[in-house]
């Protein structure tokens, strides 16, 4: 499907079937602002998910600027690949679907996983990046086998999520299956999270939920102090999946941080002072 079937005014994303590096996947694209401000936003889900738990965030920020989410291959709706993919083979797919839509200037968001392939991207394409959101980053070092993450995603359904998004989160996890899960759990376990944010020269935001068990507070406030350029936004209230419980909060923490909301500088909205 072309670019083209995009249509300014649309009420809700439209799905395109995109191939890029030797890969198919979904992008669902928004383009309600046609011919406003450069750049557009993009949204990255995590393991396990899709663009379903960012479709809240998603319909926000569709208001403002050209919006796309995308179902990386294997997950959601789109054909499982033959083998592993590593965080490289998913910021390449990334970066090739979005070269075909003719997007040139990108805000990447990535939550949980999404934030590995987000720092990737941006280090592949430093000059086609403007800024770079990580919600929920994972994975703590300290805090890195799959016994305790396991433990942390447990603790947080069961007393920070709402019905909504566990059912959401819970639901593609069945669609995923546990071969492809398992098959990219290790990938994500092995990213090297602290050395990759150093590198990338765009600002960076770490987004939280302030009740987080994944990405906890000592572990977002380190990520933010290695990046180059980096800030913290708490968001009280909810847990790891704080675009989906707190949608209108992290809308306008993106916004403000992109410089399309709150002048630069100015506090961003839930930041502690």
């Amino acid at each position: 499907m072309l670019p083209a079937a995009v249509v300014p005014g649309m009420t809700g994303p439209v799905r395109l079937e995109i191939s890029a590096a030797g890969h198919a996947g979904h992008v669902f694209a928004s383009r309600e602002m046609a011919g406003g401000s450069a750049p557009a936003v993009v949204l990255i889900h995590g393991i396990g998910a899709s663009h379903r738990y960012l479709r809240r965030l998603h319909r926000l920020l569709a208001g403002s600027m050209e919006t796309y989410s995308i179902d990386l291959p294997g997950f959601g709706a789109t054909p499982k690949p033959a083998y592993q993919l590593s965080i490289d083979d998913h910021a390449r797919y990334i970066l090739g679907a979005l070269e075909q839509l003719g997007v040139a200037e990108i805000v990447l968001v990535g939550h949980s996983m999404g934030t590995q392939m987000a720092l990737e991207a941006a280090l592949q394409q430093p000059e086609q990046i403007s800024n770079v959101v990580l919600m929920g980053p994972v994975v703590d070092p300290r805090h890195g086998t799959v016994a305790q993450m396991a433990l942390a995603l447990a603790r947080d359904c069961l007393f920070y999520e709402s019905p909504s998004s566990n059912a959401v989160v819970f639901t593609d996890y069945l669609r995923c299956g546990p071969s492809w899960y398992l098959k990219t759990l290790q990938v994500m376990m092995d990213y090297p999270m602290e050395q990759k944010i150093a590198g990338v020269s765009a600002p960076v935001l770490v987004v939280r939920g302030a009740n987080d068990p994944i990405a906890d507070a000592d572990w977002s406030r380190r990520l933010a102090g290695l990046a180059r350029r980096g800030r913290l936004l708490e968001v009280q209230g909810t847990g790891h999946v704080v675009q989906h419980n707190r949608a209108l909060e992290v809308r306008d923490g993106i916004l403000a941080f992109a410089g399309l909301g709150a002048a630069a500088g100015d506090p961003l909205p839930g930041s502690p002072a």
